[in-house]
């Protein structure tokens, strides 16, 4: 009876590593769409071409978009002759009123606003050129219009920012 019992206790680990290797085989765990000759990115600099103009917003979208391919991929930084190549500009950085409310003496102002920014990327895939475009991304934050807005500006840009490279990053490398 013991014997039997180590029998099937065998069949079934062999069955579940035969699976395991037709599953491996068939799906990459890194969930990239990169292709693996795919070794080098250059993220230049996006200048803020908006209207209204945030001194930080260029320097730091763009840092943390590289930040964002250099840790999460294997793709190395390069400054000559890229693999991928991401260049753009923020088209976009606007706060406006998204509700209204009324006081009590008969007026209206706004209840909350809503920070939007929009970039503009150009993404070159030398390997890969069949993928590659040119599309508008955009994020938006909302905030209580009671908050001093020169004290949340920072933290509700980040916000966005992440917003926005994310969806960035889906767009290559997970190709969603």
């Amino acid at each position: 009876m013991g014997n039997f019992i180590t029998k099937i206790k065998l069949k079934i680990v062999l069955m579940t590593a035969a699976v395991g290797i037709v599953l491996s085989s068939c799906y990459s765990f890194t969930g990239s769409s990169l292709s693996p000759e795919t070794k080098t990115i250059l993220i230049k600099n996006f200048p803020n071409n908006a209207a209204l103009v945030n001194s930080d917003l260029s320097q730091d979208f763009t840092m943390a978009l590289q930040n964002m391919f250099l840790q999460r991929t294997s793709l190395k930084g390069t400054s000559e002759n890229p693999d991928i190549l991401i260049e753009g500009y923020i088209s976009d950085y606007s706060i406006t009123p998204t509700s209204i409310s009324s006081t009590l003496v008969g007026t209206t102002e706004a209840a909350q606003n809503k920070l939007t920014i929009m970039v503009h990327v150009n993404y070159e895939n030398k390997i890969e050129p069949e993928k590659n475009f040119n599309k508008t991304f955009s994020g938006e934050a909302t905030f209580s219009s009671d908050l001093d807005i020169n004290a949340i500006e920072s933290s509700q840009v980040r916000i966005v920012n992440e917003r926005i490279i994310n969806q960035i990053f889906n767009e290559i490398v997970a190709n969603w």
